[in-house]
C-alpha cells in the first residue's frame, strides 16, 4: 500500500462520518433509526430561491466556470445582508469573499496563514473542524477551556497569563456550537483587542446567529482590523446546507491572501446557486420568523426528551441544538448514548466529540419534525418507565 501523508496521519475520520455508517448498517438490518445528531436542516429553502435556481439552470451559457470571487451581485447581497441585520458596513468588492461552504473556508484560512510550528487556539468544547484543519497544516492546537461556570465564554485573562508568542490564530464560534451560548458585543470588543495586542488572527465562525436568536450579532460590529475575520453561511439560516454557500468577511488584505489559496482549490460556484443565494439574502423578516417558529415548536419536545433523561440545560440557548448535562448517576456518556441507540433506535450526539469539556454532556438536533421528535420521546419514555 502507498503510505498516507504525514499531515493526515494525526487526523481522525469525522465522528459523524463513522457513526452514519453504523446507523446505515442498523437501518439495513431493518431498524427504524431516528437520527437526532447532525444539524442538517430538513426544511427546504424558500420557494423563490428554488424557483430562481430552476430558472437559471434552464438557460444557456450559465453552466461554465465562474469567478473565484463570486458574482458582484452575490457579494453586494452579502454586504446588504450584513448592513441590515448586523449593522456592519462592508465593501462588496474588497471585503467579502463567497465560499463553496464555510467549512471549506476554515481550511482555506488555515492553509493561508498557518505553518508547522505555529500554534492555534481552539475551543474545548468546539467544532472538530478547527482542530483538524490546523493539524493538516502542521500547526499545533492549543485548546482553551469553555465551561458552564464561565458561561461558555473564553477566559482571556487566563490566556494572557500564558506564553502566546507562537500563537497565530484563534478560533471562536458565537453564537456557540455545541453549547448554544449567544454572542455579545462586549465579548467581540474584548476579542478584537486581544487579537491586536498579541498579533493573533481572531476567526469567528458565525452560521447560527439567526436560529432562535432575537439579536443577530457579528464580531465585525466591533470594526474591521488586521486581526479579525468572520465566516458566515446560508446553511442554517436559509436551509441551504447542501447548496454550499458561505462567505468570509475581512479586510481587503485578508480577502486577497485567502483568495490566493482558494483559487487553487476550486473553480467557482455554479451561477444558478449564486443567483438563488441572492434571492435568499433578500428574503424579509417573515422568512426568519417562520423558520424560528418551527424550531421553537421542535425545541419544546427536545426539552421534554432532556427532562425524561434527567438532564439539565439552559433554556436561553440559541441555535439549532439543545446542549444538556447528563445526571451524576450516569458514569459514561458513551455508554448512555449507545444504550439509547440500541434500546430505542434513537441516536443522540455525545458531547465528548467536541472536546474533554463536553464529556458530561449530550446534544440533540432540532432538525427533525415534531412528529419524529415525539416518537423519539415516546421510545425513551418507554425504557425509562420499565
Amino acid at each position: 500500500m502507498i503510505a498516507i501523508a504525514d499531515r493526515i496521519s494525526g487526523v481522525e475520520e469525522y465522528y459523524f462520518s463513522k457513526k452514519l455508517r453504523e446507523i446505515a448498517q442498523l437501518r439495513a438490518e431493518g431498524k427504524d433509526i431516528i437520527n437526532l445528531g447532525i444539524g442538517s436542516p430538513d426544511l427546504k429553502p424558500a420557494d423563490a430561491v428554488i424557483e430562481k435556481l430552476n430558472q437559471t439552470a434552464e438557460k444557456n451559457n450559465v453552466h461554465g466556470y465562474q469567478s473565484y470571487k463570486g458574482t458582484p451581485a452575490l457579494r453586494s447581497a452579502f454586504a446588504a445582508w450584513y448592513k441590515k441585520y448586523y449593522q456592519v458596513d462592508l465593501n462588496p468588492e474588497t471585503e467579502i469573499l463567497p465560499l463553496i461552504g464555510s467549512k471549506e473556508g476554515i481550511m482555506h484560512i488555515s492553509m493561508t496563514y498557518l505553518n508547522p510550528g505555529d500554534e492555534v487556539l481552539v475551543p474545548n468544547p468546539g467544532y472538530p473542524a478547527y482542530a483538524a484543519s490546523a493539524r493538516l497544516t502542521g500547526a499545533t492546537c492549543r485548546y482553551y477551556s469553555l465551561n458552564d461556570k464561565q458561561g461558555w465564554l473564553p477566559d482571556l485573562e487566563a490566556l494572557e497569563s500564558t506564553d502566546l508568542s507562537k500563537v497565530k490564530m484563534m478560533w471562536v464560534n458565537y453564537p456557540n456550537m455545541p453549547t448554544g451560548t449567544s454572542a455579545n458585543k462586549d465579548l467581540f470588543k474584548a476579542l478584537k483587542s486581544f487579537g491586536a495586542r498579541h498579533e493573533i488572527l481572531i476567526c469567528n465562525d458565525n452560521p447560527y446567529s439567526f436560529i432562535l436568536n432575537e439579536e443577530p450579532l457579528s464580531m465585525l460590529s466591533a470594526g474591521l482590523s488586521d486581526y479579525v475575520l468572520e465566516l458566515n453561511s446560508l446553511s442554517k439560516s436559509h436551509n441551504m446546507a447542501g447548496w454550499r454557500v458561505g462567505m468570509i468577511a475581512a479586510s481587503e488584505q485578508h480577502i486577497n491572501n485567502i483568495l490566493t489559496f482558494k483559487s487553487n482549490m476550486d473553480s467557482g460556484m455554479f451561477l444558478g446557486i449564486q443567483k438563488a443565494a441572492v434571492v435568499a439574502l433578500n428574503l424579509g423578516d417573515d422568512w426568519y420568523a417562520s423558520v424560528n417558529k418551527t424550531y421553537k415548536e421542535r425545541r419544546a419536545v427536545v426539552w421534554q426528551i432532556m427532562d425524561t433523561l434527567d438532564c439539565s440545560y439552559d433554556k436561553d440557548q440559541v441555535g439549532m441544538f439543545v446542549w444538556a448535562k447528563i445526571p451524576e448517576s450516569i458514569a459514561d456518556v458513551d455508554v448512555m448514548i449507545n444504550e439509547i441507540l440500541y434500546q430505542t433506535d434513537v441516536f443522540i450526539t455525545p458531547g465528548f466529540i467536541f472536546g474533554d469539556n463536553g464529556k458530561r454532556y449530550i446534544r440533540i438536533s432540532l432538525c427533525a419534525p415534531v412528529e419524529t421528535l415525539e416518537k423519539a420521546l415516546e421510545r425513551i419514555e418507554h425504557i425509562k418507565n420499565k
